[in-house]
């Protein structure tokens, strides 16, 4: 089902891009589909759970608005839990290092322009090329500190008008964040900081309105709001005092988000 929807989404792409007269999207995303999303699929389908859930690593998701501290907050939660004794690792998306994440780039950077159903769909499949790394590391212990997620994604593309549930379905079926902590920090207070606006999305008033979705996206059970308004060590110890709970304890198999089902083990390799 998974895959099967993400053969469609990334027809879609080809058809916007081809129209964008930027083709070599479709080049991009058809290896990225073949290489990463069937093999994804094939970790959270096949034989048995993973038994020992306490042990596997979980996944720490960072959301907020530009500026509002969630890269320093990674960088500071990620070193004392290593600290702390625990196998973990940060991640960030976009993730510009790969062929998708260049396009990104660019875009981001104001050298490109892109349509924005192409854009938020490369903003997907950027995700989608980390999931079988991610189940692999988190499957084998280690806790993952990400620095924005599926989200982020949603809102931004949202906060341009377009429809929140289209907007949505590319990331059905990524792995479920074990905790989301979501930096609160006013759009006034995040123009103030520095190097605000040098990227496409930096505008008061568009961050206002990416604001107003994340709102919407708020999921009770698993989110957690935390003041960007103190120093960075008081906003670190309140990040800390959240994830501490987390990452010592049984969460049980991981999930997909916004669908039901388990990732299984016996696949991650």
């Amino acid at each position: 089902m998974c895959a099967n929807f993400h053969f469609a989404t990334i027809s879609e792409v080809f058809k916007l891009s081809t129209r964008s007269r930027s083709t070599r999207i479709w080049g991009t995303l058809k290896l990225f589909r073949v290489s990463d999303i069937a093999s994804y699929s094939s970790t959270m389908m096949q034989a048995m759970t993973y038994g020992k859930t306490s042990s596997r690593g979980k996944l720490i998701v960072f959301e907020g608005c530009d500026r509002s501290g969630k890269s320093t907050q990674c960088a500071m939660l990620t070193e004392r839990l290593r600290k702390d004794g625990h196998k973990v690792e940060q991640l960030k998306f976009p993730d510009r290092t790969t062929s998708i994440g260049h396009m990104i780039n660019n875009y981001l950077a104001n050298k490109e322009e892109q349509r924005d159903e192409v854009i938020h769909l490369l903003f997907s499949a950027n995700r989608w090329e980390s999931m079988q790394k991610m189940s692999n590391l988190l499957l084998g212990g280690t806790t993952l500190v990400v620095d924005r997620y599926a989200y982020s994604g949603i809102a931004y593309s949202a906060a341009k008008g377009m429809d929140l549930q289209w907007c949505r379905q590319p990331d059905v079926g990524l792995i479920k964040p074990d905790k989301v902590i979501f930096m609160t920090l006013s759009a006034d207070r995040a123009s103030e900081r520095a190097a605000f606006g040098e990227e496409r999305y930096e505008k008061k008033e568009f961050q206002a309105k990416v604001e107003k979705i994340f709102e919407q996206l708020f999921e009770k059970s698993y989110w957690q709001n935390v003041s960007g308004d103190g120093t960075v060590e008081e906003v670190h110890n309140d990040v800390y005092g959240v994830v501490s709970q987390i990452v010592s304890s049984d969460c049980g198999p991981l999930e997909k988000l916004w669908t039901e089902g388990t990732i299984h083990h016996n696949a991650a390799h």
